[in-house]
């Protein structure tokens, strides 16, 4: 079943064209890792699925619903398509927990009680139900990043967008998120994923888009042909470069 459609999706930002005619799918608890240099577009593509970023042209249909449709309800479509972003985005006036229920009651209409606990669960899930009582500020960027990956389950989501949730991380916290992530990916969660850890991406994806700059997907396939036949000689560079450390 494909959960995620994205077809000949083109995006410009005046007259500066972003995304060409970027074509894929994400099958049901599929893994699906986007890579390649900066300004390839590849943030603003995982934008598109759930309407963070409108496009110009194209179609993307998630779980059966038109993203850019007139009638689509972009706020309910965002509550079922879970995003984290890179700097968290967190609300610092509000402790952890309150960050996790405020959602659930806002938008899915959990009770105080059930959004509570639903938000204790998913802390303790992500190993940081000792610090339910604490402000953002006070947690490291890898225990914050955990909290948002929370927050964002805490919707019960049926698919989950990841926009290089580690670039803001220190190096020794970077594997405390990944473990998460691993952790989701072999639960079958439906994901989409901007990193640059090439580590991540061939423990657990089925597949890798290979994006380069000016927004054209030039690689999309199986983690296995990616890393050990990649078809273009750009992505052997591209690899040459970011796997030789």
């Amino acid at each position: 079943m494909v959960m995620i459609d994205i077809k000949g999706v083109s995006k410009w930002y005046g007259e500066k064209q972003v995304l060409v005619d970027c074509t894929t799918t994400v099958a049901k608890g599929e893994v699906v890792v986007v890579c390649g240099p900066s300004g390839s577009g590849k943030s603003t593509l995982i934008k598109t699925v759930n309407g963070l970023e409108p496009f110009q042209k194209g179609e993307i249909i998630v779980d059966g619903l038109s993203v850019g449709g007139k009638d689509t309800d972009l706020a309910k479509l965002r509550s079922r398509v879970g995003m984290v972003f890179q700097n968290f985005e967190l609300f610092p006036h509000m402790s952890v927990t309150k960050n996790l229920c405020i959602a659930q009651e806002k938008v899915l209409g959990r009770t105080a009680d059930e959004a509570h606990d639903k938000g204790l669960k998913l802390l303790d899930r992500v190993g940081l139900i000792e610090h339910k009582d604490k402000y953002p500020a006070q947690l490291s960027g890898g225990q914050q990043q955990r909290v948002a990956i929370a927050r964002a389950l805490s919707m019960d989501p049926i698919a989950m967008l990841f926009d290089e949730p580690t670039s803001a991380l220190d190096p020794e916290m970077i594997n405390e998120v990944l473990d998460v992530m691993v952790e989701l990916a072999h639960e079958g969660m439906t994901m989409m994923c901007v990193t640059h850890e090439m580590g991540f991406a061939r423990k657990v994806a089925d597949r890798v888009i290979f994006m380069e700059k000016g927004g054209t997907i030039l690689e999309d396939c199986s983690k296995d042909e990616f890393f050990n036949t990649p078809r273009k000689p750009r992505t052997q560079d591209f690899l040459s470069k970011i796997l030789a450390h």
